[in-house]
């Protein structure tokens, strides 16, 4: 798939269900809608966020992943039908033409009916483990900095299969999704790096505590429960 302007080719929504032999219930088996949704300050229309302590909410409201990046997991996971379907990550939206790589902090995208303003990365969570069926999924997303991204909605309207990204606004040209994460998840103490990006007035705010406090403690988070879902 090429296109010379990024492209949304999959909208996806998902219904809580079990996941897998979890013992939890998830909406990240989403399915590919064949018709013009609503996109609402809290995400899709049509779409289900079953854990809402972690998933959803204004700065969450909706994921996107590139399909770009399905080619990387591939090579990683050759014997995997999971990515032989969009939705594989339970992103609502599949598109082709942006990558972590080419996509800034704050964004601003007409799309279809609705306007969307790139708020933060993925984290991904242990639910990726289990969708898998591979059980360091949601570390070797991490780790690969290809996490997606979440926007919140600033103009709700209708979208669909086809519809058009077209850049409105870019105010943080220089920071991109992929150095965000990196300094997330890579260069995690850089004390420089921290304090520009809570300079960043549009960030999530559940960002800007986890960086606050790095600053403030001089310590990295731990990451185990989110990836492995310890104690649960």
């Amino acid at each position: 798939m090429n296109t010379a302007q990024p492209v949304l080719v999959s909208l996806n929504a998902g219904k809580e269900e079990p996941l897998e032999d979890s013992g939890f219930l998830s909406a990240i088996n989403k399915k590919k809608l064949n018709e013009p949704a609503l996109v609402t300050k809290l995400g899709l229309k049509s779409d289900v966020q079953s854990d809402k302590r972690f998933h959803g909410g204004i700065d969450k409201a909706i994921h996107q992943y590139a399909y770009e990046n399905y080619t990387f997991w591939e090579n990683i996971l050759p014997d995997t039908t999971r990515l032989k379907q969009m939705a594989a990550f339970g992103e609502n939206i599949t598109s082709v033409g942006m990558t972590e790589d080419t996509v800034m902090i704050g964004d601003q995208y007409r799309l279809g009916g609705c306007i969307l303003e790139v708020s933060q990365a993925r984290q991904p969570c242990w639910k990726l483990n289990y969708r898998f069926k591979y059980p360091t999924m949601a570390e070797e997303v991490q780790n690969s900095l290809k996490t997606g991204w979440y926007y919140r909605v600033l103009e709700e309207g209708q979208v669909q299969e086809g519809d058009k990204f077209v850049l409105l606004e870019r105010p943080y040209p220089e920071i991109s999704l992929t150095y965000l994460l990196h300094i997330l998840y890579k260069d995690c103490l850089n004390k420089e790096a921290l304090y520009e990006i809570l300079k960043i007035n549009i960030l999530a705010e559940s960002w800007k505590n986890t960086l606050t406090k790095r600053l403030e403690t001089g310590e990295v988070e731990d990451w185990k429960r989110r990836l492995y879902l310890q104690n649960k």
